[in-house]
């Protein structure tokens, strides 16, 4: 005798985790809440093949719950939080919030569409390790750029002659100086009699290699505004400066520290040579999109759909005469970041990459656009190489050899 399909959908947090199981009617035949601990989990796991349920409906393809149900042998289908605000319609007017009945929602789409929803397919653990460092990397470059700016606005107040002095205010020379002179009045001693002597001194012990000579820094600093230099401002000004010259000094360091292992976990991944051999690509780049596009390549089943994940395919909206093509808000924001940002800076590289920049801006694309435009044309190219586990190769790139050939 058949067994009769059984469908689950799970409404989870970061505290519990509500469960439903519905038959092939949509009749609840199953409900739970559990805490969000392993025995909580294995007790999902308990309920999910007593009624011989195969798939699960959730909110998101990432997180404990998702490892959890996919390590378990379950087919984990993805349902976004959008789509359920959508879906309760369905069942009543109220759109009540109510995470039971979100988990009942969930599994009934799952009976009623299955074909609809995404099923999660996992990449490899190299994949998910270099995700991680490369999303650790980015959260620590914004944690930099904010105590940068936080300095500056410092600087302003209290020292101004310290801003500009080097080309960054974050490079190592600037958070030497700023460590040694982290006030106008300790930097007093440098535009004294003598000064400039004293700061070639300092530059050749910390083997500045700039382009500004000691007598332009000098007097850089000596034409600046005045900041404070006496009384408990000034005392507070140094203390903050020097602190936050610690903080980024440790930032820098940690910095280097994920790069040199995102460096190492792209050496060691098999798709690494692929994405290194994009033009401009490098290795934060290329870590970055391989970590954001995975090595599923069930994912990604023809080149519109990464195009379309990536927010780089327009999104076309149409009823009767009316046509609207518009910019695509729903997609993976990572992933587009990436894409976009790698695509921009081919030009300086690849003639048709160039060829496809300008094209766009003659018919009057603003930059960020263009960038776009640009960038959907290289997923074609990018999911070609990445469907057949090629690296890049300029001469089966057809359009940019004719641009090639045209020029010579």
């Amino acid at each position: 005798m058949q067994a009769t399909p059984t469908f689950a959908g799970i409404d989870w947090s970061w505290q519990h985790h509500a469960l439903c199981i519905v038959d092939d009617t949509g009749q609840r035949i199953e409900e739970a809440t559990v805490p969000h601990s392993r025995p909580g989990l294995a007790k999902i796991t308990t309920l999910l093949r007593r009624h011989g349920v195969a798939q699960v409906g959730i909110e998101r393809g990432d997180g404990p719950v998702v490892e959890h149900l996919i390590r378990d042998g379950f087919e984990v289908v993805v349902i976004s939080a959008r789509q359920v605000k959508s879906l309760r319609a369905r069942y009543g007017t109220a759109g009540n919030k109510d995470d039971r009945f979100d988990a009942f929602v969930l599994a009934d789409a799952l009976r009623t569409d299955a074909g609809r929803w995404a099923v999660v397919r996992p990449d490899s653990a190299e994949t998910i390790a270099l995700r991680m460092l490369v999303r650790a990397r980015q959260d620590l470059v914004g944690h930099r750029i904010a105590v940068h700016n936080q300095l500056l606005a410092v600087l302003q107040h209290n020292f101004p002659g310290a801003i500009g002095l080097f080309s960054q205010l974050d490079i190592p020379i600037s958070l030497a100086f700023l460590r040694r002179f982290p006030s106008e009045a300790k930097a007093a001693w440098l535009t004294a009699g003598g000064g400039e002597l004293r700061m070639a001194h300092w530059l050749k012990a910390n083997s500045y290699c700039g382009r500004h000579t000691p007598r332009q820094l000098v007097d850089h600093l000596g034409k600046a505004a005045e900041g404070r230099t006496t009384g408990a401002a000034a005392e507070a000004s140094e203390l903050i400066v020097t602190t936050l010259v610690e903080v980024l000094m440790g930032l820098r360091a940690s910095q280097d520290e994920l790069e040199t292992r995102i460096r190492e976990a792209l050496l060691a991944h098999p798709d690494g040579p692929l994405f290194q051999s994009l033009p401009r690509a490098g290795v934060v780049r290329a870590a970055t999109l391989l970590a954001e596009i995975g090595d599923c390549r069930a994912r990604f089943p023809d080149a519109q759909s990464l195009a379309a994940a990536a927010g780089v395919a327009p999104s076309t909206r149409q009823s009767g005469k009316h046509r609207n093509v518009a910019y695509r808000r729903g997609c993976n924001k990572q992933l587009r970041a990436a894409l976009i940002d790698w695509a921009q800076d081919t030009p300086r590289a690849n003639a048709w990459a160039r060829d496809t920049y300008d094209r766009a801006r003659a018919r009057g694309c603003r930059h960020p656009h263009a960038a776009r435009i640009l960038a959907q044309g290289w997923t074609r190219i990018l999911w070609r190489c990445w469907q057949e586990r090629v690296p890049y190769d300029t001469d089966r790139h057809g359009r940019l050899n004719d641009l090639l050939q045209e020029a010579a």
